[in-house]
């Protein structure tokens, strides 16, 4: 569910080599020569030659394709943008395959929804302190340094056309060793700007800050964790609810992706009447659900269902829906507790489950939808319930970080 950064990778070997062929791409979107040496920016199938400089193509795979971004070569946002969308869906099916299959499970993929360019409407920029003023974009690839994007093929225009202003914020916001993080999230009252940085918050940048806010058309400046500036509630859209999440409150990357692990979840729960939604966060899932049916929405922290219970109160017609702040990783919804629900919706952190799978494997409950952001979490726990007699349906692979290697999923469980 948290949105994280794959882990840096292995840089190539610098020293000049012969030519070579490139066998695999691992998960991580390296190449990898027989010997394992991994290699940027290649497909399976090129021959290569290797050097200080990188690694030249002397063969190109059929699938190789010009890189839509031209930052591609030094930001790090990005590791597959070279290669056909075909290839990229076809690899991120691939990576679900080979979690199940690490697991002893063979499981069907239905399809691979992919967000389109330009589409990312949350984006984690690095700022930095200059001599002129400010740097502000991404890292490059395995690296501190950061690259500038004004002609991202990510963020949806509206971010982009933002960085100016980042900039601004950047120069005041980090410090002369340090970088300052900037979380953009557009809404429909303009982008939510959430701070990340060590430094104090002085009674100069509360004056300062609310004009850059209102000059570049900010609905929210929040600087850690303190609202400094809201010119209109930052509201997004879930279902027919409006929500003002709280500062840095995880939401999907993109609005394509949100609706496809929907779509897929709604699908998962046919006309079930009672549900639990676990993990809730501010409503993702439970407020287009209550649409139709009851739901409980059980989440660790208070300020998301807070945010997703004025939602539901501001709609007239949505079904009933509860809410119930608990750690799930400490003391997840017990069998016997989840027995009064026809089906329940699962959408853990990156680290899976575990517990709550257990008490879901333990119970009575007819059908589960579960969403994950790790195939290999997930295949840990699919592992679970199939053990205590679910079957599993065919998986939706949602693609919202398009060209990176992280791959989220949806699919149903049901009792035999």
């Amino acid at each position: 569910m948290t949105e994280t950064l794959p882990p840096k990778t292995p840089q190539p070997d610098p020293a000049p080599r012969g030519e070579a062929t490139i066998e695999t791409v691992t998960h991580h979107g390296m190449g990898r020569l027989a010997d394992g040496t991994l290699v940027p920016r290649v497909l399976p199938g090129e021959v290569v030659t290797l050097s200080g400089e990188g690694a030249k193509i002397v063969t190109p795979s059929p699938e190789r394709v010009s890189p839509p971004c031209r930052h591609f070569k030094a930001c790090g946002g990005c590791a597959m943008q070279h290669a056909s969308d075909g290839f990229v869906a076809e690899w991120k099916a691939g990576i679900v395959r080979a979690a199940l299959r690490a697991q002893g499970i063979e499981g069907e993929i239905a399809r691979v929804l992919t967000s389109p360019p330009d589409s990312r409407r949350r984006a984690r920029l690095a700022g930095r302190r200059t001599k002129k003023g400010a740097l502000v974009g991404f890292h490059a690839r395995a690296s501190d340094t950061v690259v500038e994007v004004p002609g991202c093929r990510l963020m949806l225009p509206a971010l982009t056309a933002l960085i100016p202003a980042l900039e601004r914020i950047a120069a005041l916001a980090a410090s002369r060793k340090g970088e300052a993080g900037l979380t953009v999230t557009d809404s429909a009252a303009g982008p939510d700007l959430h701070i990340d940085t060590d430094k104090p918050l002085t009674e100069e940048l509360r004056i300062t800050l609310p004009e850059i806010a209102r000059e570049a058309g900010l609905s929210r400046l929040v600087w850690g964790d303190e609202i400094v500036a809201e010119l209109e509630p930052p509201v997004q859209q879930m279902g027919r609810a409006r929500v003002v999440p709280p500062p840095g409150a995880f939401l999907q990357a993109t609005a394509h992706g949100e609706a496809a692990l929907r779509d897929t979840v709604r699908e998962a729960v046919g006309d079930a009447a009672r549900i639990v939604d676990l993990f809730a966060g501010c409503g993702t899932f439970t407020l287009p659900l209550a649409e139709t049916a009851e739901v409980h929405a059980v989440e660790g922290e208070a300020a998301m269902l807070a945010a997703l219970d004025r939602g539901w109160r501001g709609v007239p017609g949505l079904k009933r829906v509860t809410t119930e702040a608990r750690d799930l990783f400490r003391r997840p919804l017990l069998a016997d507790e989840l027995g009064r629900f026809d089906a329940a919706v699962i959408d853990p952190p990156r680290a899976g489950a575990q517990a709550q799978i257990a008490e879901l494997a333990a119970s009575q409950i007819g059908v589960i939808a579960m969403v994950s952001c790790n195939p290999a979490s997930f295949a840990r726990d699919a592992k679970t319930l199939l053990n205590q007699g679910y079957e599993m349906g065919p998986i939706t692979v949602v693609d919202q970080f398009r060209w990176s290697p992280h791959v989220e999923l949806a699919t149903r469980f049901t009792r035999s």
